[in-house]
């Protein structure tokens, strides 16, 4: 039963519309505390945007997926393909730019692939970012709900899982291997492109969308494809509704107690972590659909997450952009002693 399901379209555009919110608190020296992310383990509503928008992700997957398997593999693969490698090559223009930076010099000069800092360290365009992890999420995904069903995509879900945990405590540092040094994944990102081009908002060199932790955000989509597809199957019924809550609850509570082991944590986007926030993103998908399915209590407020649910990427890169072109921006403060001027 393929029925339309308007309160879906909010909950994505409701993420799309925190997202940049988080991503643009204002000042950077100043933000409202729940706009934060979590220190290391732990989890602040903030934590929540992300996997919830792969989550969305996932969930709209389910409503195209019967159009994919009609057409055929070779048309599945082309526009899955096109599709992913689009979101991973805008994310890494959107790091690029605008282009253009000023040097110790306070000189414009076009922003090359890599440079020198004012200190003489090599730095770089960070390949990896939010709009990458979302494609290859999406990819991988993607393909594993294809070409092995419900049924192996949730068996390979749960070995992913499982063996994100095993991985993490094999190569990691032996004393703390969930820690922000002993965390495995780094030494891979460093090893593929360089520390030039690996994040380090931390403080050191570290990729909190790096390509060891996009494993378990894989898991998060192939788990809203099948959220999607049961709420399909059992179509707008309080039976799909009870069903789905209590679900939401079970997640929520079996990824505290994964947690006593592997800590909640969504920089190293654990397994616990993954769990956890998907029973939360069903628990607010269940309150949606009993709002605005059920009890038809649609207006203004709909109305404005769905149009960000819309268009999604476009907004996304605008909210990215924007920044950027602004922050080349100087004004003058005065000068300095030596003549220099001094900007705000």
């Amino acid at each position: 039963m393929n029925q339309r399901y308007y309160s879906l379209d909010v909950f994505r555009g409701a993420t799309v519309a925190l997202m940049i919110m988080v991503n643009n608190p204002g000042s950077w020296a100043h933000i409202f505390s729940p706009l934060e992310h979590a220190t290391w383990h732990g989890c602040t509503p903030t934590d929540l945007v992300f996997p919830f928008f792969l989550f969305a992700v996932g969930n709209a997957m389910s409503f195209v997926m019967p159009r994919f398997e009609k057409q055929g593999t070779a048309y599945f693969l082309q526009k899955v393909f096109k599709r992913a490698i689009l979101i991973f090559v805008i994310g890494l223009l959107l790091n690029w730019s605008p282009f253009v930076m000023y040097n110790p010099k306070n000189e414009l000069v076009i922003k090359t692939w890599t440079w020198l800092t004012g200190s003489g360290t090599l730095t770089g365009i960070r390949m990896l970012g939010v709009l990458q992890r979302i494609a290859l999420a999406y990819l991988f995904a993607t393909l594993i709900v294809y070409f092995f069903k419900t049924k192996g995509a949730y068996l390979i879900s749960c070995i992913l899982l499982l063996g994100y945990w095993m991985i993490c405590l094999l190569l990691g540092d032996a004393n703390d291997p969930f820690s922000l040094s002993g965390f495995f994944g780094t030494k891979v990102d460093i090893n593929l492109f360089g520390i030039a081009h690996v994040y380090k908002g931390e403080g050191v060199a570290f990729d909190p969308e790096g390509l060891a932790s996009t494993i378990n955000a894989i898991v998060q989509v192939i788990f809203g494809y099948l959220v999607g597809q049961y709420i399909q199957q059992k179509g707008k019924s309080y039976e799909m509704l009870s069903h789905l809550l209590i679900a939401g609850i079970v997640f929520v509570f079996a990824g505290y107690c994964w947690d006593m082991v592997f800590p909640i944590n969504k920089k190293i986007w654990t397994s616990s972590y993954t769990i956890y926030t998907t029973g939360l993103a069903m628990i607010s998908i269940s309150v949606l659909i009993y709002l605005i399915e059920f009890k038809e209590a649609k207006g203004a407020w709909s109305k404005f997450f769905d149009v960000f649910g819309k268009n999604p990427l476009f907004i996304f890169v605008l909210s990215g952009f924007l920044p950027r072109l602004l922050g080349l921006i100087r004004i003058t403060d005065g000068f300095s002693a030596t003549g220099k001027p001094i900007y705000l």
